[in-house]
């Protein structure tokens, strides 16, 4: 009985070898721009969906900041980005893989933090402390072209 346990087991984790193998291939793809391999288990439309709504929860839970130019810099910024990205997509005849994209910019007022974020979709954040690291706006685009 030992035995046949023992064949089974082997062949079970054969099979489960082999389709986990395959699932990952068929679900592997390449990162647009840097050609990297990335491993794709959801559908873009379902992970910028749930980005959203994780965004929605950070501007109503943060303090968000009343600087009206600097938040205009900001979205500045990422707009042009956003066509940089676009026009680099059409030197290159492919399709622009942030066409469906809803941009979206806010200034987190948070002294103390200094980072700036993304998350799919489009969705950006930054917090006011990157802001003395950055200096100016070409810093601010430096860190932003990053994220």
């Amino acid at each position: 009985m030992n035995k046949i346990n023992n064949i089974n087991r082997r062949k079970f984790l054969e099979i489960f070898g082999c389709c986990s193998c395959g699932l990952m291939i068929a679900s592997c793809s390449t990162a647009p721009i840097t050609d990297r391999k990335q491993l794709k288990l959801l559908p873009e439309s379902s992970i910028n969906r749930q980005a959203a709504q994780l965004y929605e929860n950070v501007k109503n839970k943060t303090k968000l900041s009343n600087d009206k130019k600097q938040l205009e810099e900001i979205k500045d910024i990422g707009s042009r980005i956003e066509d940089a990205v676009s026009a680099y997509f059409d030197s290159i005849n492919k399709k622009d893989p942030t066409y469906n994209f809803q941009w979206e910019y806010i200034l987190i007022d948070n002294e103390k933090i200094k980072n700036a974020w993304c998350l799919p979709g489009g969705k950006i954040a930054v917090y006011t402390g990157i802001l003395e690291v950055t200096k100016d706006k070409h810093g601010l685009a430096a860190v932003m072209g990053h994220e």
